[in-house]
């Protein structure tokens, strides 16, 4: 079988979501592929609504169900697990793709011998096939065979996993296997998935929608989400020392743990979740420091974060209380000038 495409699904019955994303799935141009929907159990109907494309999908649409809502992490590991394609594609239910994009992928990657592909998307808030605003996705740089400078690249801005195919054979052989019970799972083993392989092909076009919309994982904040991240950033470092290629890309991880783990964490649990606690907060500053004594001494650190932003994690680093005190007034007054439309 040329291609296995992953769908894990949690209550995604409402407004037509889920069968937006299935229907794209269903008209793919590419021959021999399968379709593997993971319903995570979900409290909604979205099982019936697999359940109803498995059967008029027979040959090709597979609805599965988990017993135990294992996250996303979790119903990927058990579509790979049962995929039989030469190519693996994963997809948010809540998204859709163009006809021809695994087609394409597919065609792009076995012509140029290489072991993953990706392309652009598009951010879109209708279910439409009108091309919104367009994100690349990775870089014209990083396409070919991945020598040490891409790879460097690649772990900085891998660009999301879904806009990408695997092979299936490479995943099998370093067990790539997605963290269970916890958010942000592709954080925790993108660079695993794109520095392992030899190859990458990049197709600059956006192929697949994301689906802006209130109730997308990225939309919503809490402190449970605010440390999953910070435990995807433990996995991401865990990662690169179980397959060897820590040592070699020290201050690209570096970066992009801090990054994870502590600049988006702080500033969204800060922003974000209602009664924020100063234990949460002194904790995470102090492991960040831990882990990384001299994170503030990056040179992607010092070049890729704003100046504002490396002032306020400066006063927490010094002074949790100071940083908290100063950033809820900071915050109210930005809300008072709005308001008064200045």
């Amino acid at each position: 079988m040329k291609l296995s495409i992953i769908v894990p699904v949690y209550n995604m019955a409402a407004d037509g979501k889920l069968e937006y994303c299935l229907d794209s799935l269903v008209r793919q141009t590419i021959q021999d592929y399968e379709i593997i929907a993971v319903d995570d159990c979900s409290t909604d109907n979205s099982l019936s609504i697999l359940q109803n494309y498995e059967k008029c999908y027979p040959d090709k649409f597979h609805a599965v169900h988990s017993e135990v809502n294992r996250h996303q992490g979790g119903a990927k590991n058990i579509g790979l697990k049962l995929a039989k394609g030469d190519w693996i594609g994963f997809i948010d239910s809540d998204d859709w793709i163009a006809e021809d994009m695994y087609e394409r992928l597919v065609a792009r990657a076995e012509a140029a011998g290489a072991d993953l592909a990706g392309c652009d998307y598009s951010l879109t808030q209708e279910h439409s096939m009108k091309v919104g605003q367009v994100v690349p996705n990775n870089k014209r740089s990083q396409s070919g065979i991945l020598n040490e400078e891409r790879r460097r690249s690649l772990i900085l801005d891998g660009g999301s996993l879904v806009v990408k195919i695997f092979r299936r054979s490479m995943i099998l052989e370093h067990k790539l296997w997605f963290p269970e019970d916890i958010f942000y799972e592709d954080n925790a083993l993108g660079n695993s998935y794109l520095v392992l392989a030899e190859h990458f092909e990049y197709i600059e076009e956006p192929l697949y929608y994301y689906y802006q919309h209130d109730t997308s994982t990225v939309h919503t904040i809490s402190e449970k989400r605010c440390e999953d991240r910070m435990e995807a950033g433990r996995l991401m470092l865990g990662e690169a020392k179980r397959h060897g290629y820590y040592e070699d890309y020290v201050p690209e991880l570096e970066y992009s743990f801090t990054l994870l783990f502590y600049i988006n964490t702080l500033f969204t649990y800060m922003a974000g979740v209602g009664k924020t606690k100063y234990g949460f907060v002194k904790a995470m500053g102090k492991e960040m420091k831990q882990t990384f004594p001299d994170f503030e001494q990056n040179p992607y650190y010092l070049a890729r974060t704003h100046a504002e932003e490396r002032k306020l994690i400066r006063m927490q680093q010094k002074s949790t209380l100071l940083f908290m005190l100063y950033y809820k007034a900071l915050w109210a007054y930005r809300r008072w000038r709005k308001a008064r439309g200045r």
